[in-house]
């Protein structure tokens, strides 16, 4: 399959209807599944990658098949590629750069579709490095994100970020953390 940039994210209440969706989502549309797993407070998560027209058919087998279950089910358009490593776990720093960090921005979110929204926007407006999306397991169903950067391009990133997210009201709040300690950083990212 030929990875696109679009992805699809769908938060259900049920787990069985979950694996349920998967599995018709996963026959039914031509779309790469990044995430698929149960997450807090008895809900079940997935989120797929591809073509925007493929996404768009996950997004509404997903709408069909979940029914009553179906809490959140959203389309993310050419979403920036520095945002799949960072949904996936998969950024890191070497001690050299952490050693060098002169600032990190935290946003947390009350949704995943919202943390990864903020992520995608922040990456968008400036140069800056994105660590991590953290989104849902651990946290009650919400999410985080946290990155790096000159202190302008973090400011710029977050008036961006937060804006986007403050219309639809799942701001959590955010902070910039000029010259973090080692120790805040080894557990951020």
């Amino acid at each position: 399959m030929e990875a696109g940039n679009s992805v699809g994210v769908i938060e259900l209440s049920s787990i069985y209807k979950g694996f349920q969706v998967q599995d018709e989502v996963l026959k039914s549309a031509n779309v790469e599944k990044l995430v698929a797993r149960t997450i807090c407070s008895g809900k079940y998560l997935m989120i797929v990658r591809g073509d925007a027209a493929n996404v768009q058919i996950a997004i509404d087998v997903a709408k069909a098949t979940g029914e009553f279950s179906v809490v959140n089910v959203t389309a993310i358009p050419n979403l920036d590629p520095r945002v799949f490593p960072a949904i996936s776990g998969g950024t890191s720093l070497d001690m050299n750069v952490r050693k060098k960090v002169g600032a990190i921005l935290v946003i947390e979110t009350f949704s995943v579709v919202s943390a990864i929204k903020a992520a995608d926007s922040a990456v968008k407006e400036a140069e800056l490095d994105l660590l991590r999306v953290h989104i849902a397991m651990a946290v009650g169903g919400k999410g985080f994100v946290v990155m790096t950067g000159d202190i302008d391009a973090l400011e710029s990133a977050a008036r961006t970020a937060v804006e986007s997210i403050k219309e639809d009201g799942m701001l959590a709040g955010y902070a910039i953390i000029k010259n973090p300690h080692e120790e805040v950083l080894r557990e951020l990212i």
